[in-house]
């Protein structure tokens, strides 16, 4: 059979990697018209571009997602980071968040520089492709017991995920819970769960901003003790899920309607794209005269 023609290799080339007309040629150039080193050479170059983008742009959009085993006992939620939303509503990085979550859920890694080593050639191929930095930012792994039961919700087409391992089965009431975590942003189950330095931290924070109220000038230590202790009770109920106001029962807390159905959970996770990756801030009118300075300069 004969030797495929540059054009002919370009067309294999690009349906193999997704990369650009003139990236398939300098490949194809460089390797001797042999694909398969061609496709090495796309990636190496992903590579060092993945390397460069990551010393000077940040990865704040992006996706999460859930997936749980066809058998129902494993399941994994994770986010994966791009540069921009128009990038995260793309076939090719949904499909990399997809295969990713696949190759977890099935490898179960012990820490996310062990799952980076694992998927680390689905994102040259993704970055060759798609030509922005990509990290795969956090993954968490749960594994259902006999008798209870997952119930997760994704938002917005992945801005938002929450999973649910709920003690029974009772996979309705775990989505509905699912729903609520999403909504609400719990980070703590149970005041209980609440570390301890958090809570110590806290308290030093607003016994600070008590001494230096006006209002309370004068007070007892004990009082203000009271004062500050209720003031940091009220923080942390707004991000634990037990004292949460229950979305589907607005008449109930999350832990009251769990008392009186006798339901328990065993554990939950919510991710939201990009939350605490400090953004980049772009000054439109310094970017330009960036640009023409340095247009002036050529």
């Amino acid at each position: 059979m004969a030797a495929p023609t540059m054009i002919e290799a370009i067309k294999i080339l690009r349906e193999r990697t997704g990369a650009g007309m003139m990236d398939c040629k300098k490949a194809l150039e460089e390797s001797n018209m042999d694909l398969d080193k061609a496709c090495d050479w796309l990636r190496e170059k992903g590579i060092a571009k993945a390397a460069k983008k990551s010393a000077t742009r940040i990865a704040a959009e992006g996706l999460t997602v859930v997936k749980v085993t066809p058998e129902g006992d494993k399941a994994i939620i994770l986010e994966i980071n791009c540069e921009t939303d128009f990038v995260a509503k793309g076939d090719a990085f949904k499909q990399l968040v997809s295969d990713v979550a696949e190759l977890l859920l099935k490898e179960e890694p012990a820490c996310i520089n062990c799952a980076k080593e694992i998927v680390k050639d689905l994102f040259t191929d993704a970055t060759v492709k798609i030509g922005e930095k990509l990290d795969l930012r956090r993954f968490e792994i749960l594994h259902k017991a006999e008798g209870q039961s997952f119930g997760y919700y994704i938002h917005m087409g992945g801005k938002v995920s929450a999973i649910v391992l709920l003690a029974e089965d009772d996979a309705a009431v775990a989505k509905d819970l699912s729903i609520h975590i999403a909504a609400n942003k719990p980070l703590y189950l149970t005041k209980e769960d609440i570390p301890a330095d958090v809570l110590a931290h806290e308290m030093e924070v607003q016994m600070e901003v008590s001494k230096n109220d006006p209002r309370l000038a004068g007070k007892p230590e004990a009082a203000l003790k009271k004062i500050v202790e209720g003031k940091v009770n009220k923080i942390f109920s707004e991000s634990v899920l037990a004292d949460q106001e229950y979305l589907m029962d607005d008449s109930l807390t999350v832990g009251n309607y769990l008392k009186q159905h006798n339901f328990h959970i065993v554990h939950f996770v919510r991710y939201g794209v990009g939350e605490g990756i400090e953004k980049a801030s772009n000054d439109f009118e310094a970017e330009v005269a960036a640009t023409m300075a340095a247009a002036l300069n050529n």
